[in-house]
Formats: C-alpha cells, structure tokens, sequence
C-alpha cells in the first residue's frame, strides 16, 4: 500500500480508471506543459499525439513557460512551443499503464476520456562537480510525480 494518495477524489470507480508515475526523471516544466495539453483528450488521441511529439513532428504548446521559446512552423493556434520528447516518452508509458487498468476493469479503451491528469515537482537529486582553488558548483537531477485519471464515455 502506498503512503501516497492522489490528488483527485471522488470518482466513480465503476467507470474509471487510475495511474500514476513517481519520481520521473523529467523536468517539472516540461510534464506540466504536457499536461495541461492533454487534458480533456480522449485516451488514443492523446497516445498519438504524445507519439508525433517523439518523432518531432507535433509541437507541445508552451503556455506558462514561454519565455524565450521560439515559435514553431507546425504549431496551430499557439505560438511558442517545445519538443518534450523524454517527458513525452514518460507520460505515454503513464497513459499505456492507465489504458491497461481500464481494461482490467473492463472498460472499453476507445471510449475513455483523460478527466485528469497532473504532474508534481519531486524531489532534487543533489549532486557537486569539482572546481578549482577548492570549491564545487551544484547541479540537481529533477524528478516529477506525474498521475492520470480516465473515464468511459
């Protein structure tokens, strides 16, 4: 039993399903920007999408962390945007884990709609690299908790 809860309460458990992923090592930026761009998607698309994102060919819109993002050729009614493809590659292994539950519990896969999805910042990783005349400069490895809620429409 996890000493974990998730943040979304409430659900149907009949007609639902639940995933998550703990201590991903992706930045926190990245899965909120992913996040919040999946949202409301119905599950294959957003495994599609999340797959276009991999091979670069469909930009994540950067909405909260635009600063000097530049602006994509393939982006459709958004501006600035990235190519996420290790947080991508995360969330889709979150999104297939989910789609596994689901059918577990015997809902049809097709038929499901992401209601929530949400990502967190974990812990840093504190690590030091040596420098000259005596003295170390920190660089920090970040993990994120990224979790995700389906439900049959």
């Amino acid at each position: 039993m996890p000493s974990w809860k998730y943040s979304i309460t409430g659900l149907n458990t009949d007609k639902t399903a639940i995933a998550s992923g703990r201590d991903i090592r992706i930045k926190p930026k990245a899965a909120r920007e992913i996040c919040n761009y999946l949202k409301g998607m119905k599950l294959p698309q957003a495994k599609q999408v999340l797959e276009e994102v991999i091979e670069l060919k469909r930009p994540i819109p950067y909405v909260r962390y635009k600063l000097k993002v530049p602006h994509r050729k393939e982006a459709q009614g958004f501006d600035a945007g990235r190519y996420p493809k290790k947080a991508a590659q995360e969330i889709l292994k979150i999104l297939n884990a989910v789609e596994a539950n689901a059918e577990f519990k015997g809902l049809y896969a097709d038929n499901l709609k992401i209601i929530h999805i949400s990502s967190n910042r974990g812990r840093r990783i504190r690590k030091y690299i040596p420098r000259a005349f005596g003295r170390a400069t920190p660089y920090f490895k970040h993990l994120t908790h990224v979790e995700v809620a389906v439900e049959e429409i």
